[in-house]
């Protein structure tokens, strides 16, 4: 292996690990506030995906302009999610609301595979294999956007959590349940709104990564198992852990894809996951 393939698979596994912070912030979001594994996570990823490919195909907005549109329409819907399906069972036993979960997880999927069919899709647009270089290494334009707009989003969402209002309730729902109660702030509410960021989270994911990934009713589960594994390696609920924790992972996987063959290219997540678990199972920023 030279220096150029060794700086090639960084800088693609930086631009892949950007997603998977992105979908990893969601989760932690929604968990970080409400204490609840959503197993849907991917299959809300999965309806931005496929709000992006009708968007661009029927009236050719750009995959990256189409996040002014599944953002917002993937916050309601996290939103009614919430509050139809969610909220009534935050105080069982947290089986029941995995279950529950991975229920609402099986219908969305099922229901995208009755309406679009499993066949894989794409959106290509004009610049998909654009690039450039630097020295040796080759810079894909659309990788190297999604990136950038992954981060800004993750940026967005860290700047609203510390510095406003609304960003503080949640926060304070997160950490001291009881105490936010006796301040005064309305956590029914924080719910709807966390539960309304991470979904939003997962569907500007899902545009991000329509002009070079493949489309399916399934895909999602892809990337919500990778995303568990980030959470779990940052640090349950932690932002920071969320963001480097993605970023990590994703060269991980990149230089997994060199060393393995096929699909054991995950073999080294996997590995960085057990060590984590092993000797710092509370993640790498978790308390």
């Amino acid at each position: 292996m030279d220096l150029t393939l060794i700086a090639q698979t960084f800088v693609n596994g930086l631009f892949l690990g950007g997603v998977y912070s992105l979908v990893a912030i969601g989760l932690t979001v929604i968990f970080g506030v409400m204490r609840v594994v959503n197993l849907s996570h991917g299959s809300l990823m999965m309806l931005g995906m496929y709000g992006t490919y009708w968007i661009f195909t029927l009236i050719r907005i750009d995959p990256y302009l189409s996040t002014i549109v599944t953002i917002p329409l993937l916050f309601i819907l996290g939103v009614a999610i919430q509050k139809i399906f969610i909220n009534p069972v935050l105080g069982a036993p947290e089986e029941n609301q995995l279950l529950l979960t991975l229920g609402i997880m099986i219908i969305i999927d099922n229901l995208a595979s009755f309406l679009w069919t499993p066949n894989n899709r794409s959106v290509n647009v004009g610049y998909s294999g654009t690039h450039f270089k630097i020295g040796g290494i080759i810079i894909s334009i659309p990788n190297l956007l999604t990136f950038v707009i992954a981060i800004l989003i993750a940026g967005t969402i860290y700047l609203f959590l510390k510095k406003t209002d609304l960003g503080k309730g949640l926060r304070a729902a997160s950490e001291d349940l009881e105490g936010a109660y006796a301040v005064g702030i309305d956590v029914k509410r924080m719910y709807l709104i966390a539960f309304g960021i991470g979904s939003a989270c997962a569907g500007a994911a899902g545009s991000l990564v329509t002009p070079f990934f493949y489309i399916s009713p399934f895909i999602g589960f892809v990337f919500v198992i990778t995303a568990f594994i980030i959470v779990v390696f940052g640090g349950m609920g932690s932002f920071t852990g969320a963001l480097f924790g993605g970023l990590i992972i994703g060269i991980a996987e990149s230089f997994g894809a060199i060393f393995m063959p096929g699909s054991l290219k995950q073999v080294s997540v996997y590995v960085i996951f057990i060590i984590i678990l092993i000797f710092k199972p509370t993640g790498l920023l978790g308390r």
